[in-house]
């Protein structure tokens, strides 16, 4: 039975079994084992946020391991492609708003059990962001990424830093995601309060669900956070 060596970069080490979270760590592994096997199975950290190096160069997570061997965890490069949009769970529904009002592409299914959300994350696509590690192993998933911060500020800090994602502010619905094009005051006149009729002139309407928009009373925190997110992104 080969004996597997592994090392673990820091930043992923918190995923580990807490026996294997401090010191060296020594694996005996079957030969049929693959090394996204024991990545996932062994280490309990799912392939999207590792990159698998077997004696110091690149592998194939679905290589065998039929020798002894050194197996180096590192976290994945960034940043990470993103072939299409997000997926978000159930967890992440202020991250989904903040994504939109930048105009990223992010699906937000708060309804979708674990099958659906790995189902259409491969039918689609797209990267599911999610605080469910657990999430992370299903095999229907195109990519995903494991959300790590707790409040929706460092979240989306997160998420930009991790994707580099090109920013399109005040293009999409944050209700839908769907895109907004400007529409006249005449037109979204019987949709609007009277107040709201007399006070603004420039609106946009979502292409999708049909909701109107235009820059109220928290135009001023939506564009704090538009802000900090394109300063992010030109540092």
């Amino acid at each position: 039975m080969p004996r597997v060596a592994v090392e673990v970069a820091e930043e992923l080490r918190f995923l580990l079994p807490r026996r294997h979270r401090t010191g060296a760590i020594e694996l005996d592994v079957p030969s049929t084992e693959t090394v996204g096997h024991v990545v996932q199975s062994d280490l309990g950290i799912p392939l999207c946020e590792a990159e698998p190096l077997l004696d110091g160069g690149p592998v194939d997570p679905r290589a065998r391991l039929d020798r002894d061997a050194r197996l180096t965890v590192r976290e994945r490069p960034r940043p990470q492609p993103l072939r299409a949009g997000f997926l978000l769970d159930v967890h992440l529904g202020a991250l989904a708003r903040r994504l939109r009002l930048l105009g990223l592409d992010a699906a937000y299914s708060p309804d979708a059990d674990d099958p659906e959300l790995a189902a259409r994350s491969g039918a689609e696509q797209r990267v599911l962001l999610t605080r469910d590690r657990a999430l992370l192993f299903r095999g229907a998933l195109a990519d995903g990424a494991l959300v790590r911060a707790d409040g929706v500020d460092d979240q989306l800090a997160e998420v930009l830093d991790r994707f580099a994602p090109p920013l399109a502010p005040w293009t999409r619905c944050l209700r839908c995601g769907g895109p907004l094009a400007g529409a006249s005051a005449a037109e979204v006149a019987p949709l609007l309060e009277p107040g709201t009729r007399r006070t603004y002139t420039e609106f946009s309407r979502c292409e999708r669900c049909w909701r109107v928009y235009w820059r109220g009373a928290h135009g001023r925190r939506l564009e704090a956070i538009v802000d900090r997110a394109e300063r992010r992104m030109t540092r």
